[in-house]
């Protein structure tokens, strides 16, 4: 294969960086630290607010019904969580840009403290209205949140280290998951029936949850950070309300076949209400719905750390690579979800259903047989790591303006948002198992299908600065390293 263009992943050293605190290196002994404003610190501080926050909130609902034994309170939460998140999503992006990384993540990290201080007044007092609100209010959090993320995820690297910042992001934040799925699974290691988490596990996701709204306020805002190079993130200077929305239409305008993306958006969060619900919440009992949420979430960890480093890597170009990973993607979508077929075409909502059937105990991890949709419950964790890596990579590799995929990154979260309310509201209806199924099955496939203009003729082996910087009131001069521009412009004449 011929060798990417994009630039050599050694870091340079002894670039000059501005004075303070922010931008010195530390020495742990023989190891040299990054400084504290640099692309690595902060996504690694991103990442434990993500698994302190939505990890912890993962762990929950993956536990199928936020932990209780009936869904329904949770499905209407859900509802009302995904349905602000939708429309607060999808112009989050903007709003980041007006207020900054750090607030926008402390103030996402709030509206998960309050989902949760909600199910636990729940146990105790019928309080739908509070419940509602609760749900309402983590959705517009969370548009902020995964705005912010997504900005600093794919923005603040370098072209040829964007997947392997994902699979860094990806494994921290999922560990979060896994360890708060560990807390159900020792507080109910000995139910073996289907019943609600107890208090104290609800008090250890709130006490998690808000540890990660404070850390967020540590965080330094984008146009403080210098990479190892030497430049800065591309940003507007002066940003204000008006010129953010203005980029939001341009954003659109000037790429139009951007919306061949939305579909695979709104695949991205679909397929979470059918696993949760369908299959982990509604076959198995309480305790081993907790170990199949920490193998679920597990896994994700073990995809994100093979699939970011195979995203970058550069003896393959860019281009080559962007539809070697679209078609391996619809590849393990067939193999996966076929195997989910077989699964599913056992049982139906009504042959788990307590009211219907108060005979059916929930499979234990000691049933016979159980091994076969453990891996089943793996697979799919590892099936969305790598889905959500590669629909990252896809919009990181569109672009490097921190502006332009703060965008994009709201665009994402505000589709996929609105697919997971459509969805949670099907469940709420009760749509039969198999069809949540067959729904997911077919979205995936073709949503991939629908993807293939932009992927195969869109992404470039690497994207010119000056594309970049168009629409925002940045120079060379405020981006790249000093020195830099006078040897860009001198090698632009050679050419």
């Amino acid at each position: 294969m011929e060798k990417s263009p994009e630039h050599s992943t050694a870091e340079p050293v002894d670039v000059p960086r501005p004075t303070g605190w922010m931008y010195k290196s530390r020495s742990i002994g023989k190891w040299s630290t990054s400084w504290y404003a640099s692309p690595r610190i902060q996504l690694g501080m991103v990442a434990f607010v993500c698994f302190l926050c939505p990890g912890m909130f993962n762990a929950l609902s993956g536990l199928g019904g936020g932990g209780k034994a009936d869904h329904t309170l949770a499905d209407q939460m859900n509802i009302a969580l995904y349905s602000t998140f939708a429309v607060v999503g999808f112009f989050a992006g903007t709003i980041v840009n007006r207020l900054g990384i750090r607030l926008s993540l402390s103030f996402g990290g709030i509206g998960y403290c309050l989902y949760s201080i909600s199910l636990i007044v729940s146990e105790h007092k019928y309080v739908p209205g509070f419940n509602i609100f609760a749900g309402a209010f983590l959705g517009v959090c969370a548009g902020l949140l995964w705005a912010a993320q997504g900005t600093i995820m794919m923005s603040y690297p370098a072209e040829h280290q964007k997947g392997r910042y994902f699979a860094w992001f990806w494994a921290i934040f999922n560990v979060g998951a896994c360890i708060g799925s560990l807390i159900p699974l020792g507080q109910n290691i000995n139910v073996k029936t289907n019943a609600n988490v107890t208090d104290g596990t609800y008090i250890a996701f709130i006490v998690l949850m808000f540890a990660g709204a404070c850390l967020a306020l540590l965080l330094c805002d984008a146009n403080k950070i210098v990479r190892p190079d030497g430049s800065r993130v591309i940003l507007m200077k002066q940003p204000s309300w008006k010129t953010e929305f203005v980029g939001l239409w341009e954003t659109i305008r000037s790429e139009p076949w951007i919306v061949l993306l939305f579909p695979m958006f709104w695949s991205s969060n679909w397929f979470y209400t059918y696993q949760q619900n369908a299959i982990n919440g509604s076959y198995f009992n309480t305790r081993t719905k907790s170990l199949n949420g920490f193998l679920y979430w597990f896994a994700q960890i073990v995809a994100a750390v093979i699939i970011g480093p195979l995203l970058d890597v550069e003896r393959v170009r860019r281009s080559v690579r962007a539809k070697i990973a679209l078609t391996t993607l619809f590849l393990l979508t067939v193999i996966i979800w076929g195997g989910g077929y077989a699964w599913q075409k056992k049982y139906t909502r009504a042959d788990v259903d307590p009211k219907i059937h108060p005979e059916f105990k929930g499979w234990d991890w000691t049933t016979d047989g159980y091994v076969g949709p453990m891996f089943l419950y793996f697979f799919y964790g590892m099936y969305d790591a790598i889905w959500q890596g590669i629909v990252y990579w896809i919009m990181g590799a569109l672009g490097n303006s921190g502006r332009k995929l703060a965008n994009l990154a709201g665009f994402y979260k505000g589709l996929q948002s609105a697919g997971a309310a459509v969805m949670w509201s099907l469940d709420n209806n009760k749509l039969p198992f198999m069809n949540e199924y067959a729904s997911n099955f077919g979205l995936l496939c073709g949503s991939i299908l629908i993807a293939v203009p932009v992927v195969f003729f869109k992404i470039k082996d690497s994207v010119p600065i000056e594309e970049d910087l168009a629409g925002t009131d940045e120079t060379l001069e405020d981006v790249l390293p000093p020195g830099a521009v006078e040897s860009k412009r001198i090698g632009d004449e050679k050419i």
